[in-house]
């Protein structure tokens, strides 16, 4: 059944409240399929779990599971054409989709949120990074590079290690969130223990209005929206390790030689598996 035959046979049963959300997918579902599920609520005029008995009563499990059906259902877009009116192989389509993601990066930055995310690790006892599936592999990234510096910190892919560390974090360590669409359940049940014990939490999110930022005591903004169809895409992952690198960054001009000191250390701890 196509998504708006589906939510015409379900309107007439739908709460006021539902049907604001009904309205506003039928009218705008190019839109939504980007849209967190805090977006959708305040875009609608409405609560989260007002748009989620919604996704149900039309016949999906969750909101997930709702906007990867609206994404199969819209038409496939064109490719643009190039800056001379002609095709644009996609070499070029990408490369100029890479360089407006860093623009935007830089656009959304805040940096008074970076300084402070900077503070709380470089005082941290302890920090440990929170991500699954492709966010994971940017959590492993991250821990390369902050170890390249001399710093410490722990990033596991097995989502029952990192749910057994989060409950032994407390006061002194800094739980850090990685999830693009600030709604990964996982991720965020273990950011809100480690909340509990009395951790400080920094997310790093595309979406502000989501709920991964409001467990969070520093939100850290990244660019390249994915749609439900684009799981783990570059654009979002390089958005998300130049935020990463700005934080190292900071960290290094603050401890200039004892990072010039580490670098070389650890450079020359892997010289020898080099040709």
């Amino acid at each position: 059944m196509e998504m708006t035959d589906r939510i015409n046979t379900y309107y007439p049963s739908m709460t006021k409240s539902e049907q604001k959300v009904a309205k506003c997918v039928l009218e705008h579902p190019d839109n939504l399929i980007y849209l967190s599920v805090t977006e959708l609520a305040d875009f609608a005029g409405t609560g989260e779990t007002t748009v989620m008995r919604f996704c149900r009563k039309i016949g999906f499990k969750g909101y997930q599971d709702f906007k990867l059906m609206l994404a199969q259902g819209l038409p496939k877009q064109q490719a643009p054409s190039g800056r001379d009116g002609g095709d644009t192989d996609d070499a070029t389509l990408l490369y100029e989709s890479m360089v407006n993601i860093l623009q935007s990066s830089l656009g959304m930055l805040d940096r008074e949120q970076l300084e402070e995310a900077i503070n709380q690790i470089d005082a941290a006892r302890h920090m440990q990074f929170f991500g699954v599936g492709s966010s994971a592999i940017t959590a492993l990234d991250a821990k390369n590079r902050f170890l390249r510096i001399g710093r410490r910190v722990e990033a596991i892919a097995d989502s029952h290690i990192q749910s057994m560390m989060a409950v032994t974090m407390g006061e002194g360590d800094v739980a850090f969130g990685i999830s693009v669409s600030g709604s990964t359940l996982d991720t965020n049940e273990m950011l809100m223990k480690a909340k509990q014990n009395g951790a400080k939490v920094i997310a790093m999110t595309n979406y502000a209005k989501s709920p991964i930022a409001s467990i969070a005591d520093i939100v850290l903004l990244t660019a390249g929206k994915e749609s439900p169809l684009e799981g783990g895409s570059m654009g979002a992952k390089i958005s998300q390790l130049f935020i990463i690198d700005l934080i190292c960054k900071g960290l290094e001009r603050r401890h200039a030689d004892e990072t010039k000191n580490m670098k070389e250390l650890t450079a020359r701890a892997v010289i020898d598996r080099i040709y």
